[in-house]
């Protein structure tokens, strides 16, 4: 059996949040006991990232939700283009173990600000059309939740409302862990239009595939929302 420690442990109100290092060296993230996350497989959080810098011409300011372990926060901060990143994290814990240096840290950067939250209330305190890009990365997606109340998030409502708040030719960008069609269709319904890009990863061994979906603001139409 491979050996498995305990890093850290914390509890909110949405239930158990454990961090652990594997006995290949990687450092997971688990929530309820469901794997989200570890720092040896990180290039759909990277592809998250890339896709929405590739698809704007002046990303500045971006709202990312979910800090998870930080690699979609640092992919975007690699770009000189990126200005200001919104991350909203619903877990205080999450943050405190990076600020405390228990997880490699990205939010020493001046252009991040942490807004502890859900990630429905921090786009919703977004002015209209004041970001470039929308990122998603706060469950595994809609038909694998590991918290049932994220169900809105990959919903048309709340899909419209991040539409709202992007400026001309911004994006929204998804991260699933499978294939959905009821999140393709929510986008595209927000958006008229959705591209989805398969991210092949092995995962502890496994060959498995994630999704990234993108809905893009079309030129002039910064600040609208269909109803």
């Amino acid at each position: 059996m491979e050996r498995v420690d305990e890093v850290a442990r914390a509890v909110s109100e949405r239930g158990e949040l454990v961090l652990r290092r594997r006995g290949d060296g990687a450092l997971e993230l688990r929530v309820n006991g469901v794997f989200v996350m570890d720092d040896r497989e990180t290039s759909s959080e990277e592809l998250l990232a890339s896709a929405a810098l590739d698809a704007v011409l002046r990303p500045s300011r971006v709202l990312v939700g979910g800090l998870g372990l930080g690699y979609t926060v640092r992919a975007l901060l690699a770009d000189e283009r990126v200005r200001e990143v919104v991350v909203a994290e619903i877990e205080p814990d999450v943050v405190r173990w990076m600020r405390d240096g228990v997880v490699p840290s990205v939010l020493d950067d001046p252009r991040v600000r942490v807004q502890v939250g859900d990630v429905r209330d921090v786009v919703m305190g977004q002015p209209a059309g004041s970001l470039d890009g929308i990122l998603l990365d706060v469950d595994n997606g809609p038909d694998f939740l590991v918290y049932n109340e994220n169900s809105a998030i990959y919903q048309v409502g709340f899909l419209v409302e991040c539409r709202r708040r992007l400026r001309a030719s911004g994006v929204l960008t998804v991260w699933s862990s499978s294939a959905s069609d009821t999140l393709a269709g929510a986008v595209r319904d927000t958006f008229g239009a959705c591209a989805v890009r398969p991210v092949p990863v092995e995962l502890q061994g496994r060959a498995e595939t994630y999704y990234v979906y993108q809905g893009r603001l079309a030129e002039g139409a910064a600040g609208q929302g269909r109803s």
